[in-house]
């Protein structure tokens, strides 16, 4: 498959001297890095100028909290705003990720299986850790099914179930925005004045979404983890 590079990481190529081909499957890595800096350049910004009377960059970032906040109260329960700095870590990565591969010369890492596959390991890794230390050894249970008598078929059912979580968490996020930010470079070659307008508004729309499914189903797997069933 042809590596269209951003620019910069043709910028970085040149700089360092490395053959753009070569360098260009490091796209995703140098993409991340660059929505890094963004959120933390946008973190030090707010955090300075906190206000009473929260200005317009304050009221987008405090919108967004209380939406994550919310779905945090509503999924998990009363317990789930300690899960807070995953699910915000995330949804800001993943939002200004997507958002990346809509402006000209950048590219999106989410459109890379690399990242969305480590962020649905973290998200793997994490609700596992989280249901180990809420039941203990008792959170092999969850993988039992209902009754005992059902166990011998449930338990490897289940255990399938869960390792395919991070494959179809990873695939479900970059199939859909590598696709979107394909369509939209082919009908961009083809009308490249007028239609990337409604294509940009539909970019935004599948950026937003995209970052809702996964926080959301990320919330799910760790509800499930915790939960106490009777």
């Amino acid at each position: 498959m042809e590596i269209h590079p951003s620019v910069w990481t043709t910028l970085l190529a040149k700089l360092l001297h490395k053959d753009l081909h070569e360098f260009a499957l490091y796209d995703h890595v140098i993409a991340s890095g660059i929505v890094f800096v963004i959120l933390l350049a946008i973190a030090l910004i707010v955090k300075s100028k906190i206000k009473m009377i929260p200005g317009s960059l304050q009221q987008v970032i405090e919108l967004a909290v209380e939406g994550l906040l919310g779905m945090l109260d509503e999924n998990i329960g009363k317990t789930g705003r300690k899960y807070m700095p995953l699910i915000g870590t995330l949804a800001f990565f993943i939002f200004v990720s997507n958002l990346m591969g809509m402006l000209p010369t950048f590219s999106a890492s989410t459109a890379n299986f690399n990242t969305t596959v480590a962020c649905a390991l973290i998200v793997f890794v994490y609700y596992n850790i989280e249901g180990l230390r809420e039941h203990g050894i008792g959170y092999v249970k969850h993988f039992m099914g209902p009754m005992p008598v059902l166990a011998p078929l449930m338990f490897p059912i289940e255990i399938i179930s869960h390792l395919a979580r991070p494959f179809s968490l990873g695939i479900r996020l970059f199939g859909n925005i590598s696709g979107e930010h394909t369509v939209t470079l082919v009908f961009y070659s083809m009308i490249p004045w007028l239609l990337p307008v409604p294509l940009m508004a539909i970019g935004l729309f599948a950026a937003f979404l995209q970052t809702f499914v996964f926080i959301m189903l990320t919330q799910v797997y760790i509800a499930g983890a915790i939960a106490h069933d009777h």
